[in-house]
């Protein structure tokens, strides 16, 4: 097993629902945080999450008014991702509001370590 620290960074292109971060193959994947920062203006900010287990099915996860200058951390608790998961965040405005994600990564896939004396 490894696990990696992640950040996923937000800047949106458009006000549809954007994939910010799709679980890898092999992998569970914990957020911790979902930080965005609106710079000026009133945004509407959706999260979801697509559960490809399901069938595949999205289900609303967040949602806040923003009304800037401000900074919000959506999730109240932790997220668990399996693979092929996504997370998603739709803004009804792109300018001005950006954001990050801290997560881990945790792979069934093992590693070797690399390097030292054998």
């Amino acid at each position: 097993m490894s696990n990696s620290y992640k950040n996923a960074f937000y800047a949106p292109t458009g006000t549809s629902a954007e994939i910010i971060y799709t679980c890898p193959a092999q992998t569970t994947t914990i957020f911790q945080t979902l930080q965005l920062t609106n710079i000026s203006g009133n945004k509407n900010v959706t999260v979801s999450i697509t559960d490809q287990s399901a069938g595949p099915v999205t289900y609303t996860i967040a949602y806040i008014e923003m009304s800037g200058p401000t900074i919000s951390n959506l999730l109240k608790g932790s997220i668990v991702l399996e693979e092929g998961d996504k997370l998603n965040i739709a803004t009804s405005v792109t300018s001005g509001i950006s954001g990050t994600a801290s997560l881990l990564e945790t792979t069934r896939v093992y590693i070797a370590e690399t390097g030292g004396p054998s």
